[in-house]
């Protein structure tokens, strides 16, 4: 009688992925959104205050991934995670403990450094060397836990807050992310299939871009912020982070500018989560199918139509459009950032590349509610100001367009011509 075949092991650590993807959520702008308020009542901080140290903290957040990205390549991205994961904890701790501006913005910059940068960065590098075929559908299902942490952590957040008080709410959000992601980082992840005499994909031979390749050689030293190639492809792709993060910062007082209460600009967090989680899976198979670009072109163009929904939405059904609308396109969003680099360049030396690129991500997200608060005061109203950075998906989709990027291309392809 044939033995059934064990499933592949890489889907643990998709699993474990996932956790880490929700784990996340304590650094990320939908759960800082909740604790705004207060945090300015209590410190006195003005909102400008909070949105320049918003901008600053993602600012440190963007060059700690890069560091980040490189000691995974040299260690292994199991170890960074573990780091990482610790770290987070205890950033949720110090915030719990901030008072003044300066101890708040270095507790803020650990956040967005560790739960919006390191763990993110750390979960996509271990899906992307256990996956090549089936990259796509792994990111995606990896990926899910960041729209059920969009659904459930600022909930949480709020409920904790009223219950506990909005300090003692970020020391659960530390315990939480301990007792999540560290077991598993302990004792399921494992670097690559190659350590566990596996192939990616679970296929009985490598991939045939890596035909040739020894698996003992240096990794390879592709230019990366010096590649023009890298930033026809970064910089479209930081979009949604910049569009998004601006949307999401000032959600609940672009809906009542017109007409919608907090209480539904938090509620729509729940449609959003649920069309990103599902455009997701779907996008992780489109993008295996027919690469990334078509993927990127789907994000693009659902979320110039959020932007023009958030023109005229003044009802909740409207709303709901809205955030199902934005919530795609962040979901067709992560796909692309989590295949595209892996894509072009191979498993090998991947974390330099994915750093650099999610380095440009997250800056553009430390950027992103400036331009929407400067217009509103100089319009004196969100909806000028969302008109106007509509401009900006349709300019990422011509950008990627004429640049004609190799995606038709197998990784080893793509990378001797970035050589």
């Amino acid at each position: 009688m044939q033995m059934l075949r064990r499933p592949f092991y890489g889907w643990w650590v998709v699993l474990v992925g996932a956790l880490v993807a929700y784990s996340s959520g304590p650094g990320q702008s939908f759960t800082f959104s909740v604790f705004i308020d207060s945090i300015i009542e209590d410190t006195s901080l003005t909102r400008t205050a909070i949105s320049a140290l918003y901008a600053v903290g993602t600012g440190v957040s963007a060059f700690m991934v890069f560091t980040v990205s490189r000691l995974a390549d040299r260690h292994g991205a199991r170890k960074t995670l573990i780091g990482a994961t610790i770290g987070l904890g205890l950033a949720c701790l110090a915030m719990s403990q901030a008072r003044g501006a300066f101890v708040i913005f270095l507790a803020f910059s650990a956040l967005r450094a560790l739960g919006q940068g390191s763990m993110t960065i750390n979960g996509t590098l271990l899906t992307a060397q256990w996956f090549v075929r089936r990259r796509g559908r792994a990111m995606a299902l990896m990926g899910l836990g960041f729209p059920v942490a969009v659904a459930t952590i600022p909930p949480f957040a709020r409920f904790l807050i009223d219950t506990i008080g909005w300090r003692e709410a970020y020391i659960a959000l530390g315990v939480m992310v301990w007792v999540l992601v560290l077991p598993g980082a302990l004792f399921v992840v494992r670097e690559r299939p190659e350590d566990m005499g596996l192939h990616p994909d679970g296929a009985d031979a490598p991939p045939p871009e890596e035909h040739g390749l020894e698996p003992g050689a240096p990794e390879p030293r592709l230019p990366v912020l010096s590649s023009v190639r890298f930033w026809i492809l970064a910089v479209p792709l930081s979009t949604s982070a910049l569009v998004v993060t601006g949307l999401v910062f000032h959600q609940a007082a672009v809906m009542e500018e017109q007409g919608l209460s907090a209480q539904v600009a938090a509620a729509i967090f729940v449609p959003y989560a649920l069309a990103s989680a599902g455009v997701s899976l779907v996008a992780g198979d489109v993008a295996d199918r027919f690469g990334p670009k078509v993927v990127f072109t789907a994000a693009m163009s659902t979320l110039f139509a959020g932007m023009m929904v958030a023109l005229v939405m003044d009802s909740l059904a409207l709303a709901v459009v809205y955030a199902c609308l934005v919530g795609a396109s962040g979901g067709f969003s992560r796909i692309v950032a989590a295949v595209t680099w892996a894509h072009f360049y191979g498993r090998r030396g991947l974390g330099r590349v994915q750093g650099s690129a999610t380095m440009v991500n997250i800056t553009a997200s430390a950027l992103g509610p400036l331009p929407l608060a400067w217009l509103q005061d100089q319009f004196d109203g969100f909806r000028p100001g969302i008109a106007i950075l509509a401009v900006l998906p349709v300019a990422a989709v011509v950008t990627v367009a004429l640049a004609r990027p190799p995606v038709e291309q197998r990784p080893s392809e793509a990378v001797s011509q970035v050589v």
